[in-house]
């Protein structure tokens, strides 16, 4: 399950190295599908399920499960079977499971695809009208490019996207989730440095499902008394608002580049991420014009704005 969806708006950054050619279409000639943007920098989609919709689906790389809104679930006549625990940050959610005949995004589907049916608060919450989550599950089958740029996102499954996506790999890190704690594990975890933290390389979870980038408690033991004064006040995924406290802008290292001036928030309550702290944060796709990342051969390349 995505970390922590936060639903202030928090300035994102400037760049100082761009890496990729942003194009009007997708690259290779892939068939592109058209999005729309809400609170800044997370991805609508149109998604069709069992053949019907199509339904407005937020595209969060930042969870391994795709979700479905249990009134939609109604609609579809989805079959649970048992269930299964959703985990993030101070909270801890229980979804059922269930199966759907064809998952299709665009030109692309995936047949007898698992699902989630749990109630998605925060999506109303944000006035997002979205009816579920794509997750990585789907997502890991194709090479998938995230252009905010034109609002076009690009799904291939030949490969040919791939070698006409020009710029620097970053490597992606194996999730510390185990396949029992995260059923449809296929998180985007990569590497970097902080500003704040040197010399220490962290984890942070790539996440288009979040429109501000955070670090969990754990990790400011490495930095004490680096937080700013103030709070704000977000919902989290399951509704609940929690307060956030704030670090001075980073300087945030990924591979070869630099972004300066990169906010990030913290929960407030010590012990408010008490639940998971295996990676030590989240990075928000808003900070990149454009993201391609492979899911196969587990690496991305990034162009800060």
């Amino acid at each position: 399950m995505s970390l922590i969806k936060c639903l202030a708006s928090i300035s994102l950054a400037a760049t100082t190295l761009p890496t990729l050619h942003a194009e009007s279409h997708c690259p290779g000639n892939v068939a592109s599908l058209p999005f729309h943007v809400v609170q800044r920098s997370k991805i609508i989609v149109p998604v069709v399920i069992n053949h019907t919709g199509p339904y407005e689906f937020l595209v969060d790389t930042g969870t391994g499960s795709t979700i479905v809104d249990p009134l939609l679930a109604t609609e579809l006549h989805l079959e649970t079977r048992g269930s299964t625990e959703l985990v993030g940050v101070a909270y801890s959610m229980h979804g059922s499971l269930a199966n759907v005949e064809m998952l299709e995004a665009g030109p692309h589907s995936v047949a007898n695809h698992p699902v989630v049916v749990q109630d998605l608060q925060y999506l109303r919450e944000g006035d997002l009208h979205s009816r579920g989550t794509i997750g990585g599950d789907f997502l890991g089958h194709f090479d998938v490019l995230i252009d905010y740029t034109h609002r076009i996102l690009c799904l291939d499954d030949t490969k040919v996207m791939r070698a006409a996506v020009k710029g620097g790999h970053v490597p992606l890190v194996t999730s510390p989730h185990t396949p029992d704690e995260v059923p449809f594990a296929a998180l985007v975890i990569i590497p970097v440095h902080l500003s704040g933290f040197a010399p220490r390389q962290l984890l942070l979870t790539l996440d288009s499902g979040a429109n501000a980038s955070f670090l969990f408690n754990h990790i400011l033991r490495l930095a004490p008394g680096l937080l700013e004064n103030g709070q704000k006040g977000v919902y989290g995924i399951n509704g609940v608002k929690r307060w956030l406290s704030f670090l001075p802008p980073q300087s945030l290292q990924i591979g070869s580049f630099t972004i300066e001036q990169v906010s990030f928030a913290v929960p407030a309550d010590s012990r408010e991420n008490a639940l998971i702290a295996k990676e030590d944060g989240l990075l928000s796709t808003g900070l990149f014009r454009r993201v391609f990342i492979s899911y196969a051969d587990r690496f991305v390349v990034l162009e800060p704005w």
